[in-house]
């Protein structure tokens, strides 16, 4: 895993979160640049996971493998989910949507940082 990369998923996935929740709490629906921000970080996770993939490849194995692609599948499958999700609910609630995943995220980046090398953390 890339150790920059993990930083700019949680510090980009926090900031969305809070951009989220100001729109929940000023009772706006979500827009088109909720989703556009929401498609950067799924890149970037994207990115994370293939460059994981590829590390994976070439011989670096975390301590559990089959946990760690787990939860990797699951980071890049919350984004595209919850933006669904906050799309079709048309009311404040769907920012509130979108921030509870990127509330979700760096807590998920953690653990795969724990999985991949449990003796940094």
């Amino acid at each position: 895993m890339v150790e920059a990369l993990t930083t700019t998923i949680q510090v980009a996935s926090l900031v969305l979160a809070a951009w989220c929740l100001i729109s929940t709490f000023r009772d706006q629906p979500m827009v088109v640049p909720h989703l556009v921000a929401m498609g950067v970080l799924w890149l970037a996770l994207i990115a994370q996971a293939v460059v994981s993939g590829v590390l994976m490849a070439g011989g670096e194995r975390p301590a559990e493998p089959l946990v760690f692609v787990s939860y990797l599948a699951t980071v890049v499958l919350i984004p595209p989910a919850c933006a669904v999700w906050g799309f079709v609910e048309r009311s404040r609630w769907g920012p509130a949507v979108i921030a509870f995943a990127c509330l979700i995220l760096p807590v998920m980046m953690v653990r795969l940082e724990q999985l991949w090398d449990p003796a940094r953390v």
